[in-house]
């Protein structure tokens, strides 16, 4: 049971982003709160003696992984490049979009949203979200999700995206999508 107890509080202390309690891991794990103790003394044993890049401290009245301290400078690096901010609701909503129909061009993800879609496109452009895949008969160029989508979301296709039919909407959520629709198809229709 130690080895396997190691590995869970092992991975309830990589999930967490705060110290966690002796008594919320043995809660979590299942375990005896002395057992938890022992393997956290082992984990913190064994990251030592390996020398690896984390270590296992206590902080804060619970327990963490954290980089080890020889490691610090090149962490300092890597996270000192500037910050993505989190996509906006337009990006967001063209994401989705481009993720559940591509390829697909922008002139069709405006009319989809009921407005223009340029800014949001070259913002996920920018940021490696979507790529070019062509054009439309038209000529419109048409976007598709890139290797980053599927990295970020965790996924290992486009196959594996949730089905749209899996999508309840609050009924809030889903009046405030209706009456977008119809502003959209009137905006359409006095064209």
């Amino acid at each position: 049971m130690t080895v396997e107890l190691e590995r869970t509080l092992e991975a309830l202390l990589f999930l967490s982003p705060e110290p966690v309690a002796p008594e919320a891991l043995a809660q979590a794990s299942e375990a005896e709160l002395h057992e938890v103790v022992t393997a956290l003394e082992r984990l913190r044993e064994h990251y030592e003696f390996e020398r690896r890049g984390l270590v296992l401290r206590e902080l804060a009245g619970g327990w963490a992984l954290s980089t080890h301290p020889e490691t610090d400078p090149a962490a300092r690096r890597l996270l000192a490049g500037p910050r993505t901010p989190p996509l906006t609701p337009a990006q967001a909503e063209t994401l989705a979009i481009v993720a559940y129909l591509q390829p697909v061009s922008r002139p069709e993800i405006a009319r989809i949203r009921g407005v223009g879609a340029e800014s949001a496109a070259a913002t996920l452009l920018e940021r490696g979200l979507i790529e070019e895949s062509g054009r439309s008969q038209f000529g419109a160029v048409l976007y598709r999700t890139s290797e980053l989508f599927l990295r970020l979301f965790g996924l290992g296709s486009r196959d594996e995206l949730p089905a749209i039919a899996a999508f309840e909407p609050s009924p809030e959520l889903e009046q405030e999508l209706r009456e977008r629709l119809l502003r959209a198809g009137e905006a359409r229709s006095a064209l």
